[in-house]
């Protein structure tokens, strides 16, 4: 789905996000993409805590995979985009790419499963969510 809208989520980078060499950590890509990830879920109307207080569902990552394209600095501004590249009765599949300006710094696909809280086994997204995450997502 490559013509999805892109969600957009602005990230400075830190001291603590970087090596000795100020350079940004491998790891920290990581945690840009994770909150990127949450604020998606926030814009579609449905926070974290949300989706477990009216469902008793979360997301957890399940696979996820990331290229290094280009070192990222400190003090730089990115952007994290996450577009959405599938979506499963249990799984929602999500590209996201860290960009400097219009240059790519890091891309990652992560597949999210929709696991219920209570048991910790994966279940179908409720038909109202995987609307939500349709229709914002222009698919």
């Amino acid at each position: 789905m490559p013509d999805a809208p892109a969600h957009r989520f602005p990230v400075r980078v830190y001291f603590e996000d970087t090596d000795a060499g100020g350079v940004v950590y491998h790891a920290a890509y990581l945690r840009f993409a994770e909150r990127a990830r949450t604020e998606w879920l926030r814009d579609l109307g449905l926070a974290h805590s949300q989706l477990i207080a009216r469902e008793g569902l979360i997301f957890v990552v399940k696979r996820l995979a990331i290229d290094y394209v280009r070192p990222a600095r400190l003090d730089e501004s990115l952007v994290v985009e996450t577009r959405l590249a599938g979506l499963g009765r249990a799984s929602v599949t999500l590209a996201q790419t860290v960009r400097r300006a219009e240059a790519t710094v890091a891309a990652l696909e992560v597949v999210l499963a929709c696991v219920r809280l209570a048991t910790g086994r994966p279940e179908a997204m409720p038909e109202g969510l995987r609307g939500l995450i349709r229709a914002q997502s222009g698919v």
